[in-house]
């Protein structure tokens, strides 16, 4: 009598969270930082870093340009980028939602962020909403 009841129990038992986790969900390492010219084209920018989705709901990034002596951006600091907070991910229109919480860049802190992504076997690509942004991030799998 154990036998079938254990047999039911392991049968209503939960799908494993591996199995429906979000295909953004893990770590990433950036293989590509690719900036956008004004006829379209891209050239690439020697940058490095990641980007980890967590099963819990939140994303961190860091990043860092090759050239120390780089110009402080919107999203970084003496050429190095990090930020992290709760993240949204909405599979139907291949976009995800950041608000940030910390952020190297005080000025970021509290925006929301939303992009797009695409998730091709172990390649995430990450582009913005707005393509006038012209910038476009390729991470492999960790």
């Amino acid at each position: 009598m154990i036998a079938p009841m254990a047999l039911m129990a392991a049968l209503s038992a939960p799908v494993m969270a591996e199995e429906n986790k979000s295909p953004i969900v893990g770590a990433w390492q950036m293989t590509s930082l690719q900036s956008a010219a004004a006829d379209g084209t891209y050239s690439t920018v020697p940058y490095s870093g990641q980007v980890i989705f967590t099963e819990g709901g939140t994303l961190s990034v860091q990043a860092s340009d090759a050239n120390p002596g780089a110009a402080d951006t919107t999203y970084t600091m003496n050429g190095y980028e990090a930020y992290y907070g709760p993240v949204v991910v909405d599979h139907k229109a291949g976009t995800f939602t950041i608000t940030v919480s910390s952020s190297l860049v005080r000025a970021l802190e509290g925006q929301t962020l939303v992009r797009k992504f695409e998730v091709t076997d172990d390649q995430l690509v990450i582009t913005p909403v707005d393509a006038s942004e012209g910038w476009r991030v390729t991470y492999d799998r960790q």
